[in-house]
């Protein structure tokens, strides 16, 4: 199941410069990664909800909220990652908050990464020589075709149009993919888990992965044109 050696990949050294994410290639390049223009390039609309959300609930709450689900994604990802490698996600202990995301990382491997034929590497840096680099969750083989996936907690349950940015990054990871290791990625596979436990998943590929793939080079392009 766990196949490391396929590609052999290594892992990119990171630095942030004035408060940018840079990923340091093989060649020495110094490249943004893809969170940092996704989020430099996100669109008003979106920027406006987020703010609007905040105002709502206000500085402290919204605060708290998204210190919590960062905690709780980053244990999520701890569980994932031990049971791709070994096969076990590891004891939580007592910790009521361990004990969440270790639920919902189960609540993932049992209707998700079961599903999964091959796993090529798990936290994986890929990038696109000179332009890009960034960090996907998993690489491998979903349901015989090969694909990049991303591990996802949320709040609340998500509607598909609501996370295109996710598909998006998805898309750029599986082009630095293709770029560096000469595969032909068309798949991405969202693997998501509510606080409360309740599992989704969402699937683009072939035309549909394709068509996010053109909007990451739209985004890409944009970046480079307003802040480098």
């Amino acid at each position: 199941m766990y196949n490391p050696n396929k590609f052999n990949y290594k892992e990119l050294k990171r630095e942030t410069i004035d408060g940018s994410r840079k990923y340091i290639t093989p060649n020495g390049s110094k490249v943004p990664s893809v969170t940092t223009i996704l989020d430099a390039t996100k669109p008003e609309e979106a920027k406006k909800a987020l703010h609007e959300w905040r105002k709502r609930v206000g500085p402290e709450k919204s605060q708290q909220i998204t210190t919590e689900a960062a905690g709780r994604g980053t244990r999520m990802h701890k569980w994932l990652e031990n049971y791709i490698k070994t096969g076990e996600t590891g004891n939580p202990g007592s910790n009521p908050y361990s004990q969440q995301s270790h639920q919902m990382a189960n609540s993932i491997i049992n209707q998700g990464l079961s599903r999964c034929d091959e796993f090529w590497g798990t936290e994986v840096s890929l990038y696109f020589p000179e332009v890009y680099a960034g960090t996907a969750d998993l690489v491998g083989v979903h349901q015989g075709s090969p694909a990049i996936m991303d591990h996802k907690q949320s709040n609340k349950l998500k509607k598909k149009e609501w996370i295109g940015d996710y598909f998006i990054q998805l898309a750029a990871y599986a082009s630095a993919h293709n770029e560096t290791y000469k595969t032909d990625i068309r798949k991405g596979v969202i693997f998501m888990c509510t606080a409360d436990n309740v599992y989704q998943e969402f699937i683009v590929e072939n035309e549909e992965f394709d068509q996010w793939t053109v909007v990451w080079f739209q985004r890409l392009e944009q970046y480079y044109n307003q802040f480098v």
